[in-house]
């Protein structure tokens, strides 16, 4: 029984052994690779070249950053004109609005004035049959008159009396009344007539006015009218650049982003694999270490099982 134990012991002890030489020899391979890695310039230059490309990163980053602020700054002075476009506009539109009620206005007083100059012209050619037939019954009764003062005068004749000792006052005091109110209607008549062109000519005047004024609200609504072309599209132009500066800049965070990403995930995996090599050389420390006291141990039981089977023989 002690045999086989012995036997037992001996092969595990040299299946230990042989773990022990080739993990020892994996273990003389890794501290190789590590010094070779530690002293290869080439390790040295990959690091160097990631920090160097992590430093370009950082500074691609605040020139990011930068362009970020700067491109925020232009959105906000692009949105202050953008406002102040749209009240520009606003108040163009109220003046167009004001500039439609006076035109408005103006047409309605353009009507009146014409309504007021045909009403006029009517009035005038009215006024002036007025005249024509005053002037007619005038003449009429000037006619009469006369037939009167002429058959007055021949039966004067006819009576044969002295021509000094008769006088017509009564006739005459009647012909300069009527002559006198003749010449009253007539001149009340061209006061009215003259008072009537005068209306007429500042209705004109008023029209001129108006027409004039009509036509410069026009040209002031046409004037405003490419204005407000001019800034729509200078406002979509705005808003185009705006749009494109945004879409930039998005896809610029968005590329830095993914490469910050990259950068992260490829020293997360390189920290892994730091803390895996540290891991596997710690455990490989244990086994070694545990190897190494079940070799003592074992050497300590076949010393001392040698021992024992050498005291009978001496």
């Amino acid at each position: 029984e002690e045999s086989l134990q012995m036997w037992d012991l001996n092969k595990r002890l040299e299946a230990y052994l042989a773990r022990v030489k080739f993990l020892e020899e994996e273990n003389e391979v890794l501290q190789a690779e590590i010094q070779s890695a530690k002293g290869n310039p080439a390790g040295d230059s990959w690091r160097a070249k990631y920090e160097e490309e992590l430093r370009a990163l950082r500074d691609a980053l605040d020139h990011a950053f930068r362009e970020k602020c700067m491109a925020e700054l232009a959105r906000d002075n692009l949105y202050e004109e953008v406002q102040q476009v749209k009240s520009r506009c606003q108040k163009e539109q109220a003046a167009r609005e004001e500039a439609k009620k006076q035109l408005s206005l103006s047409k309605k007083e353009l009507e009146e004035e014409r309504r007021a100059q045909i009403w006029l012209k009517e009035r005038a050619v009215q006024l002036e049959k007025e005249v024509e037939a005053l002037l007619e019954v005038h003449e009429e009764e000037k006619a009469g008159l006369d037939q009167e003062i002429a058959s007055f005068s021949q039966s004067l004749e006819s009576f044969r009396c002295v021509p000094v000792a008769f006088q017509p006052v009564e006739v005459e005091d009647y012909s300069k009344r009527l002559s006198e109110i003749w010449k009253g209607a007539v001149e009340t008549y061209k006061t009215e007539v003259s008072q009537l062109e005068g209306s007429l000519c500042q209705a004109k005047e008023n029209l001129w006015k108006a027409v004039e004024d009509n036509q410069q609200t026009q040209l002031q609504l046409q004037h405003l009218e490419k204005d407000l072309v001019g800034l729509k599209a200078r406002k979509e132009m705005l808003e185009e650049n705006l749009a494109r500066q945004w879409q930039e800049q998005r896809e610029e965070a968005e590329k830095f982003q993914l490469a910050m990403e990259a950068l992260e995930q490829e020293k997360q995996s390189l920290r892994t694999q730091i803390a895996q090599v540290l891991e596997d050389r710690q455990q490989l420390m244990h086994l070694k270490m545990s190897l190494s006291l079940e070799v003592a141990t074992y050497r300590t039981l076949l010393e001392a099982e040698s021992t024992r089977l050498q005291m009978p023989t001496g």
